[in-house]
């Protein structure tokens, strides 16, 4: 990508309003639990960005923490800090590269959301993998689903994430809200999703957040986890 590429320029090509949403009593925890425990047969429609820069590839995992938060679930979210050297500013999922004492790729997204928001282990139940993503920054990620239950409290890494925010599961299984981009041309080309939230500041200003590139990649796949 351009270094000053901004992908909210992209003209949108496409709205996936065609797509049914996750059915209301899939996205409750005694569904979201039999899901990973008789996964069904379905292939994940995104795997990669494209093909990695030059580089070594890189394991990583993220949290893909589902809040409960009364008969509603949400998903927690990161700004990633304008200072980190890779998708800085971005929309994603605590996480990141694994560490020789991981034991798992599993262990590896447990202690990166300790680490960056101080979301500890004991709030959370894991439920299962989804398929390795490939960025084009050359990490190979595993996103790992989580239940978290409500009463943690956040510390929040500065260095490493600017904000954190959460959007309702609903919205993001609903292919109403997915939209297609395409950037570069000819063998450069790459489409790419979003899933625009808009929610509100503390003082209930209007705020928007661009969910984009691996984030609502990996998304978009859960979406076809759970609709298979």
């Amino acid at each position: 990508m351009p270094l000053n590429f901004d992908p909210q320029q992209c003209p949108v090509l496409a709205i996936d309003d065609h797509l049914p949403a996750v059915p209301r009593d899939r996205l409750v925890v005694p569904a979201l639990r039999g899901r990973f425990e008789r996964s069904p047969v379905w292939q994940p429609e995104r795997v990669a960005d494209r093909q990695p820069l030059p580089r070594s590839l890189v394991h990583a995992s993220v949290l893909m923490p589902l809040i409960l938060r009364g008969d509603d679930i949400t998903v927690l979210l990161t700004q990633r800090s304008e200072r980190l050297s890779d998708h800085p500013g971005q929309i994603s999922f605590p996480g990141g590269r694994a560490e020789p004492q991981d034991a798992s790729p599993i262990a590896t997204a447990l202690r990166e959301a300790e680490e960056e928001v101080g979301l500890t282990h004991d709030f959370i139940q894991v439920l299962g993998t989804l398929p390795h993503y490939t960025t084009v920054t050359g990490y190979v990620v595993t996103p790992v689903v989580g239940l978290v239950q409500p009463g943690f409290s956040l510390q929040v890494d500065s260095s490493e994430v600017a904000e954190v925010f959460e959007v309702p599961l609903a919205y993001l299984m609903s292919p109403a809200h997915h939209r297609r981009h395409a950037v570069g041309e000819g063998d450069e080309a790459r489409e790419f999703l979003s899933m625009p939230w808009m929610s509100q500041t503390a003082d209930g200003l209007p705020k928007s957040y661009f969910i984009w590139g691996a984030t609502a990649a990996m998304l978009r796949n859960f979406y076809r986890f759970l609709s298979a």
